[in-house]
C-alpha cells in the first residue's frame, strides 16, 4: 500500500510540478504528516525532490528527472489501454497523437505486461455508440475544441427544437462532453450554464476575446449534476399500468432504464392470471403513447386517464388503416 503512495506521489509530482504537502495529502487521502513521512523516504531512497517553504512553497521534482513506466501493475497497464477510444480521440483531431502515445507505453512496458496489452486489445473493443442510430455529423466540432482550449469566445448559430429554431449565441465553452455516441458543449451564455448539441451548430465565429473559468469548475461533477436534473425536469408524471409478467422480465429490451427500474421496483399482483400492476414515469401523453404502444398487448394503461383514451384512440385509427 506505501509502494503504490510512494509511486502515486512521483507521478502527480511529475505531472503538476509543486504541489504543497496538503495538496499531496488531499489527493491521496492521508494525513499531511503522513506526506511529510513519505517524502523522507523517498529522499532517502535517492529521488532527487526539494521542498520550497512559504505561500507558494511546496514540493517539487529536480527539473528533468522523469519516472519509469515498469512500476504499472497489470491491471494498470491493462486499463490505459482500454482507455482510449479511438473514435472519439479521432473526432478530436487526436488519433494520431493516441496511436503514437500507445505505442510509446508498449515499448515502455516490461515483456509480461506488453504480452497482456496485446492480447486486451486483441480481445476487448469499446464502442459507445448506441444501437439504431448514425454517428451525429459534427463540423464544426475541430472549432468548438480549439476554443475550449484557448479559452475563447465564440460566437454559433444554434438550430434548436424550439421556435424560433435559428438563433445566435456568444458562448464561453468550458468543455466537451462525449455521450452515448453524440458530442455536447458545455459553455455558459448570458445567463447561465447550459449545454449545446454539437451537431445542432450549423456555424461556429471564434472571436478575440479570451474568458476566464471559473475556479473550481469541474466538468465531470457539473455533468453528473445536468444529468440528474435532466431526468427530473423531464419524467413530469407517472403511469399505472398492468403488464404479464413475461412482459416485465422483457422490459429492460425495450425501454430505457430508468423506466424498467421503476416498474420492477413497484411490481405488484394484481389477478389470477400472473400479470403485475406497475407504477412508471412519464415524460408527457405524446411520448409515453409511442413508449407503451411499442408494448404491444401484453401491457394496459390504467392510469392517467388521458393517456389510456390517447391510446385507444391510436390503436382504433390504426385498426381502421390496416382493416381489409
Amino acid at each position: 500500500m506505501r509502494a503504490s503512495r510512494l509511486l502515486s506521489i512521483l507521478l502527480l509530482l511529475q505531472a503538476r510540478g509543486r504541489l504543497t504537502a496538503q495538496q499531496l495529502a488531499d489527493e491521496l487521502e492521508v494525513s499531511v504528516r503522513t506526506v511529510y513521512r513519505d517524502m523522507e523516504s523517498l529522499a532517502a531512497a535517492g529521488v532527487p525532490l526539494y521542498g520550497e517553504a512559504g505561500h507558494d512553497g511546496g514540493y517539487r521534482l529536480v527539473d528533468g528527472y522523469r519516472t519509469r513506466l515498469t512500476g504499472l501493475t497489470a491491471g494498470e497497464a491493462e486499463a490505459l489501454f482500454l482507455a482510449g477510444l479511438p473514435g472519439p480521440a479521432a473526432d478530436l483531431g487526436l488519433g494520431t497523437v493516441l496511436a503514437t502515445a500507445q505505442l510509446k507505453l508498449m515499448a515502455a512496458l516490461p515483456d509480461e505486461l506488453r504480452d497482456r496489452a496485446n492480447v486486451l486489445q486483441q480481445r476487448f473493443h469499446l464502442d459507445p455508440a448506441g444501437w439504431y442510430s448514425a454517428p451525429d455529423p459534427t463540423p464544426h466540432l475541430a472549432a468548438v475544441v480549439d476554443a475550449v482550449w484557448h479559452q475563447r469566445r465564440i460566437r454559433v448559430r444554434y438550430h434548436r427544437w424550439t421556435a424560433p429554431q435559428d438563433v445566435i449565441r456568444t458562448l464561453e465553452p468550458y468543455g466537451v462532453v462525449f455521450k452515448a455516441g453524440r458530442w455536447y458543449l458545455v459553455a455558459r451564455g448570458t445567463d447561465r450554464i447550459r449545454t449545446y448539441r454539437v451537431s445542432q451548430i450549423r456555424r461556429v465565429w471564434t472571436l478575440d476575446t479570451r474568458f476566464d473559468r471559473p475556479d473550481g469548475f469541474d466538468l465531470a461533477g457539473h455533468w453528473r449534476a445536468y444529468l440528474d436534473d435532466f431526468d427530473v425536469r423531464r419524467q413530469r408524471g407517472v403511469a399505472v399500468v398492468r403488464l404479464s409478467a413475461d412482459l416485465l422480465a422483457h422490459l429492460p429490451d425495450l425501454v430505457e432504464p430508468g423506466v424498467a427500474r421503476a416498474a420492477r421496483e413497484s411490481a405488484e399482483p394484481t389477478d389470477r392470471d400472473g400479470w403485475l400492476r406497475v407504477v412508471i414515469p412519464i415524460e408527457s401523453v405524446e411520448h409515453a403513447t409511442g413508449m407503451l404502444l411499442r408494448l404491444g398487448a401484453n401491457a394496459e394503461v390504467l392510469a392517467p386517464i388521458e393517456l389510456r383514451e390517447r391510446i385507444a384512440e391510436t390503436v382504433t385509427a390504426m385498426a381502421a388503416t390496416y382493416a381489409v
